[in-house]
């Protein structure tokens, strides 16, 4: 990774919510092909993904969703406002916290504890059963949480990865706070491509799909585009579209590959029912988990029925 931003062309630059140590840096070092380009730290999704539609970075590493509070409001609202972007992988990072403070600073003597708001939710049983009476300090990074020890007196202490220690001088108060040891963040690359990536048999499909109406079972009507081909979904959220009181947009992911007949029928019928079908990418699933399904939603199957219609329509013989 290089660090110097100077005369760096923006196909050899990735942007990513910084600064260095964060758990979105972590998630970057996954993508071979990042390595050994400028990697640009910024402050929050926005940033980063105007970057990538402004032409400053090739692309873009963002959080998008956590085993623990579920999808990331904040980037599932700018894929859905922000035109030509596509996911063009997503990659998992197990998220664990320790809390540190300024050189010499005791456990007890914490007060004020500085926090990411998503690292203080995942923390917040250990905070509250250790700090009872702490107050909190929203940070806009979990590094940003420790670098704030020495850029004020606000915070006694801070939540941070813990990897801190060699990017900071500060003491470790207390391992392993998180309150779930199985927490994973899901991060996705962010680029313009529009090229779909291959299909590896181990695929994901994200979607943001508008209901036509808010009429009763309009949202079963959407669903079943999915389950009458065998599409399973691994993700539906419901998000506010903003322009009225009640109106919802629905981030979905899908187990599968837009080149999937299945999957490829499934797009089609949506987009018939839905006014607005934002296709986000279709990519390979970071467990490499391949896809199970009934046979009958087999790619020859989809195939087959289509050249029967079509020999219908020009008039073959029947069995032809």
């Amino acid at each position: 990774m290089t660090t110097d931003a100077s005369a760096t062309p923006p196909h050899e630059t990735y942007s990513y919510l910084g600064p260095a140590g964060t758990f979105t840096e972590a998630a970057l070092k996954q993508v071979p092909e990042a390595a050994g380009k400028h990697w640009r730290p910024v402050n929050n999704v926005g940033e980063a993904l105007a970057d990538v539609v402004e032409g400053r970075s090739t692309a873009a590493m963002i959080a998008i969703e956590n085993s623990i509070d579920g999808g990331v409001s904040a980037t599932q609202d700018a894929l859905a406002t922000v035109p030509g972007l596509r996911i063009v992988g997503e990659y998992l990072v197990p998220v664990n916290f320790v809390l540190v403070a300024r050189p010499g600073t005791t456990l007890a003597e914490v007060r004020v504890v500085n926090a990411h708001p998503v690292a203080y939710a995942q923390s917040r049983g250990w905070l509250e059963r250790e700090l009872p009476n702490h107050g909190h300090i929203p940070a806009t990074s979990n590094v940003q949480a420790a670098a704030s020890l020495f850029e004020s007196a606000q915070a006694d202490a801070a939540v941070a990865p813990p990897g801190i220690t060699e990017h900071l001088d500060v003491d470790v108060l207390a391992r392993d706070i998180g309150d779930n040891p199985n927490a994973v963040t899901r991060f996705v690359l962010v680029s313009r491509s529009r090229v779909v990536p291959a299909p590896t048999g181990a695929d994901k499909t994200s979607l943001i799909v508008e209901l036509p109406d808010d009429e009763p079972g309009a949202l079963l009507e959407m669903l079943e585009q999915f389950s009458t081909r065998g599409v399973n979904l691994s993700l539906i959220q419901s998000r506010p579209i903003g322009d009225a009181l009640g109106r919802y947009r629905f981030v979905i992911d899908l187990e599968g590959h837009v080149e999937d007949e299945r999957v490829a029928d499934a797009l089609l019928g949506l987009r018939r029912y839905s006014p607005k079908v934002i296709f986000l990418g279709s990519y390979p699933r970071a467990d490499r988990r391949e896809i199970e399904y009934h046979s009958k939603y087999d790619d020859e199957i989809f195939i087959e029925a289509r050249d029967w219609l079509r020999g219908l329509l020009s008039g073959e013989p029947d069995g032809a």
